[in-house]
């Protein structure tokens, strides 16, 4: 080789050494999450912040799961899987890795909901997730015509006959349980426990059942049926009920005596993450108050950030402050991962209430 040629192939080697090793290549952050959980603006902030460029690509759990396994997982930096679907996940595939709280601003979260997810994604004696946005189902109840209903028993109540409605699945059976003064959720170790109680809380739906006025199996008809007067009680997500207290004051949505049923979707970092620095960093900055409020005046889910209500839009900001004073977040019951069998035994005790005359 002419010593041009290798003066000029060394000096070639020299710039290109920085890219080759990665040092000089654009830093990005994968993010695998839900459609709403990455608002374009502040994507936007954050990379003019960090100089960090956010890749998302929206999933669901199945998907996050799947996609993850795939991998061993690899692939992604963060992913937002929900609370629920992380431990027994971890425990079979092995695809996230512990987080690092010493790196999350905790002071930013709110305690029983960080407590929760820890508890509820622990592995090995470590938390695999905190949390990011939250929702519940309670009650919607119609003031006029409800005004002493406080708890999911009220399902039940011949007060209210013929003006009740709820679904026939798994979260209403949770609410009954709760209701009698059970935690369902402590039972979930033992499966001949959560047998007798699951069977208690059916005879009870089956001696109720004519009260109910229907079983809803869609929300937008739910939300008529209040709108019209022909259901006064009825067992729903947060969001619907508000829907409604905007239209009509008399109907809303509350949190019962025992506890209003919450989902919480997390932040978790897959196992072969590649940029875990820039994935704490967007934890962190999502949940910023600021930040957390932008996303919740857009998505109208809240977060587990602590402060950002100060920050909502009013109308929004009513919505939470009215629902979900302290002690009533403080009480949600958070859905923990549920065992395969536990399904199994809810699914019959929901088919004999349908089957019931």
């Amino acid at each position: 080789m002419k010593r041009g040629i290798l003066f000029g192939a060394v000096i070639a080697g020299i710039v290109l050494l920085p890219f080759i090793n990665g040092a000089g290549a654009e830093e990005t952050l994968s993010l695998m999450t839900w459609k709403g959980y990455a608002p374009p603006r502040l994507v936007e902030k954050f990379e003019q912040q960090t100089g960090i460029t956010v890749n998302v690509t929206y999933s669901n759990n199945e998907e996050m799961i799947a996609k993850l396994r795939a991998t061993r997982g690899a692939g992604f930096d963060l992913a937002q899987p929900s609370q629920d679907r992380i431990s027994s996940v971890q425990k079979k595939y092995g695809i996230y890795q512990p987080i690092d709280l010493s790196k999350i601003d905790t002071a930013q979260i709110i305690p029983s909901m960080l407590e929760a997810v820890k508890k509820n994604t622990m592995v090995d004696g470590k938390p695999h997730a905190v949390p990011f946005c939250w929702g519940t189902s309670g009650l919607i109840v119609n003031r006029k015509y409800a005004s002493d209903a406080t708890d999911y028993a009220d399902l039940l109540n011949k007060k209210y006959a013929g003006r009740i409605s709820y679904r026939l699945k798994r979260p209403t059976l949770i609410a009954i349980a709760f209701s009698m003064g059970e935690d369902p959720f402590s039972k979930y170790g033992d499966v001949q426990a959560y047998t007798d109680l699951m069977q208690r809380v059916g005879q009870a739906l089956i001696e109720g059942k004519p009260l109910v006025k229907n079983y809803w199996a869609n929300g937008d008809a739910l939300l008529q049926s209040m709108r019209s007067g022909e259901v006064h009680l009825a067992m729903a997500w947060d969001g619907g009920g508000w829907k409604l207290h905007a239209e009509n004051p008399d109907i809303d949505f509350f949190a019962p005596k025992s506890g209003a049923l919450g989902w919480i979707d997390t932040f978790a970092l897959p196992s072969k993450s590649k940029n875990v620095e820039a994935a704490y960093k967007w934890i962190n900055f999502m949940l910023a108050p600021e930040n957390a409020a932008f996303f919740t005046n857009a998505e109208k889910y809240a977060t587990a950030s602590n402060g950002a209500n100060a920050h909502l839009d009013p109308a929004v900001r009513a919505n939470f402050e009215r629902c979900f004073p302290q002690s009533a977040i403080d009480n949600i019951k958070w859905y923990p991962p549920v065992p395969a069998k536990l399904e199994e035994i809810e699914g019959k005790i929901l088919d004999k209430v349908q089957a019931a005359k």
